[in-house]
């Protein structure tokens, strides 16, 4: 058997502890803020859980799990998150793919734009709630508009009315987070060669064609990831559904979601710490399984066009 050399040994183990003392923050962190919190939150899932004097923990099994599926709120709080996710997550992933063709296209002050477009994403998510609680209040500029155009005979209460108050937080949301995946899709627009676009246009592509058969199959991964970025986003809402319903998830629970849920059994209650623990798991497991068949999905899409391409 070949003897190692004593200083390749040396110089291998010095190279090891390097790379694990580089390491050791990220691993710190990791483990601290993430493996640990999700650990207890388990813990916590299976235990009924009272904060009221001294915190005691009873064993309870899956009983927090079986009541979540009993629980009549839990399962409105899952149909607005789902209606939410399945209404925002394609319109914010489309408009942001167009918008940032649009702005790849060497159109004129196309600089200037990308700027000014991006500008929402650098303002907080409680200052664009307030801004428009504001434009869609009955007093607001949008009642304004559309009363002064004879759209509506009277101003509507986007805000407090059952029927009306989600989709003011979708309209809110696709405006907010389509300037931040535009910027994601620009710079995967910036790696494909523009002699792809040019040799399609010799051989008579129009401009529809030559973003569903060059520009999505080549910026797929990416694709893949605003996909990803935005389903775990608005199965996560929270503070615009806070923020508009004062917490209460009203009018007529329209605005609760199962972040917001968790938030009141977690907080608002203090023997129930266990049973919001068990929703938040639930709400863990659907994202995951939502997300990894979404990127299924769209790999076979992507798939399917390369090969009719080919």
């Amino acid at each position: 058997m070949e003897k190692m050399n004593p200083k390749k040994s040396k110089r291998k183990a010095k190279e090891a502890t390097q790379g694990i003392t580089f390491m050791l923050p990220t691993i710190i962190i990791m483990t601290v803020f993430t493996l640990i919190p999700i650990i207890y939150a388990l813990f916590l899932s299976l235990n009924k859980v009272s904060l009221v004097g001294e915190s005691s923990y009873q064993f309870v099994g899956l009983k927090n799990y079986t009541n979540a599926f009993q629980d009549e709120r839990v399962w409105i709080a899952l149909k607005n998150t789902v209606r939410y996710v399945i209404i925002v997550v394609p319109c914010q992933t489309i408009l942001a793919l167009l918008m940032a063709s649009l702005l790849n296209s060497g159109i004129k002050f196309q600089n200037t734009f990308r700027t000014i477009f991006f500008l929402p994403t650098l303002t907080s998510s409680s200052a664009l709630t307030m801004i428009f609680m504001f434009l869609f209040s009955l007093t607001g500029p949008i009642n304004n508009v559309l009363v002064d155009f004879g759209l509506i005979a009277e101003p509507i209460n986007f805000i407090n009315e059952t029927k009306f108050a989600l989709g003011t937080i979708m309209v809110m949301n696709i405006w907010s987070t389509v300037p931040f995946f535009m910027t994601i899709y620009l710079a995967g627009l910036q790696d494909i060669p523009k002699t792809m676009y040019e040799a399609a246009q010799v051989d008579g592509a129009n401009a529809w064609k030559r973003l569903t058969r060059i520009t999505v199959p080549q910026i797929a991964p990416i694709t893949n990831y605003v996909l990803l970025m935005g389903i775990i986003g608005c199965f996560q809402l929270f503070d615009q559904a806070y923020i508009i319903s004062g917490g209460s998830g009203g009018p007529n629970n329209a605005t609760l979601t199962l972040s917001l849920i968790i938030y009141q059994y977690a907080f608002k209650s203090f023997d129930t710490m266990g049973y919001a623990s068990a929703i938040a798991i639930l709400l863990t497991i659907i994202i995951f399984l939502v997300s990894m068949l979404a990127r299924k999905l769209n790999k076979e899409d992507v798939n399917e066009e390369g090969g009719a391409a080919s």
